[in-house]
């Protein structure tokens, strides 16, 4: 017999998040289930699915040991339904689960651990600690851009690139690439690349007040990383990553400036006439101290006008509006610099001061 005391709302939610790890469907039956590893004060819960996982460590009231798999989707909407502050559960030596609450009581099966497959190996080298609202802004403001064809599989995940004291992250699809810089401390160079979905994953449970960094330590084939008593770990993307340094335009000559918040508007309304079956790209005139965007489809028409400072000769451009909505939103500024060199060339979009993101958007050619 086992049992264990714990606050609801924190098992909930380290519930709810390592419920991410788990498969879906999967031929070992105990990795569609969480996996809990009981000791004395401590409570190990684990979703793992051969290639990405979470793991949490909660403080519990026990002084039991022992380990086994509860059901992911079956625990956390029980516990979520408690009306309690405290749970207790008691795990028989049949695996059989009961789980107490105020006034409630729960049954439900768990399963043996003993199928349960081994964890990578963590005992890494601590590489890199980041703030985690930095680091969350970093993937935030880049994973739009991050392929999604599996035909060069290192493409659908993102750079980590770290040369003297910055880190960069990058993504790039063949269409469109993104950039994102930061200052850091770092004990050696490396380089790795990170699957969406982890990235994604990450970015999602990191928290922008958080005063403890997020730890990222790195092996040969595996990342973890470490914040608020999470582990998240997962296999690294193996091949060569698109030398992204020689795709950026190293001058311009026409630079516009624009509200974010203007051209945001102004693409949302574009959208509304495109989708699968009717596409086509909108048509950007640069002149005159104005923007003008034209769109056509099969549904409709739209001709929309929007200000901005135009510095150099005017441009015509046809653009994927998709692409520059994702763009534009991604970089969390109030205004932006879209640098060009004509209609046919490859358009730069970056910060007012600095370089702390890189956008590169692949023009569409369009009938003059």
């Amino acid at each position: 017999m086992m049992k264990f005391t714990c606050d609801k709302q924190s098992l909930y939610d380290a519930v709810a998040h390592v419920s991410k790890g788990i498969a879906q469907r999967s031929t070992i039956a105990a990795l569609e289930g969480i996996k809990v590893r009981l000791s004395p004060d401590n409570l190990e819960l684990t979703g793992y699915d051969l290639e990405f996982g979470i793991q949490k460590n909660l403080e519990v009231e026990t002084e039991d040991s022992g380990e086994f798999v509860l059901n992911a989707r079956l625990l956390s909407e029980a516990v979520r339904r408690f009306s309690g502050q405290q749970v207790s559960i008691e795990i028989d030596d049949s695996l059989n689960v009961s789980m107490y609450c105020e006034a409630t009581e729960f049954h439900i099966s768990g399963m043996s651990a003993e199928e349960y497959p081994a964890l990578p190996d963590m005992n890494m080298n601590e590489g890199l600690h980041i703030e985690q609202s930095v680091l969350k802004s970093m993937i935030t403001q880049t994973s739009y851009a991050a392929s999604l064809n599996e035909a060069k599989p290192v493409l659908t995940g993102e750079l980590f690139e770290v040369k003297g004291d910055q880190l960069s992250v990058v993504a790039i699809d063949g269409y469109r690439l993104a950039i994102r810089n930061e200052a850091v401390t770092a004990r050696e160079e490396m380089q790795f690349v990170v699957p969406k979905r982890t990235v994604t994953e990450v970015a999602n449970m990191l928290k922008d007040e958080a005063e403890q960094p997020c730890v990222i330590s790195v092996s040969r084939s595996h990342i973890l990383f470490e914040f608020e008593g999470y582990i998240v770990f997962s296999r690294l993307l193996e091949g060569e990553f698109h030398n992204y340094r020689s795709s950026i335009p190293a001058a311009f000559e026409t630079e516009v400036v624009v509200k974010a918040s203007d051209l945001t508007r102004c693409l949302e309304r574009c959208a509304l006439l495109i989708n699968s079956k009717f596409n086509a790209p909108i048509r950007c005139q640069f002149s005159g101290g104005t923007m003008n965007v034209r769109c056509k489809t099969g549904i409709g028409e739209i001709n929309d006008t929007i200000p901005v400072q135009i510095s150099g000769p005017d441009v015509r451009i046809g653009l994927n509006n998709r692409f520059l909505l994702e763009a534009i939103r991604a970089t969390d500024c109030d205004q932006v610099k879209i640098q060009m060199t004509g209609g046919n060339r490859v358009v730069k979009m970056v910060p007012m001061q600095g370089d702390s993101f890189i956008f590169l958007l692949m023009p569409i050619q369009i009938k003059q």
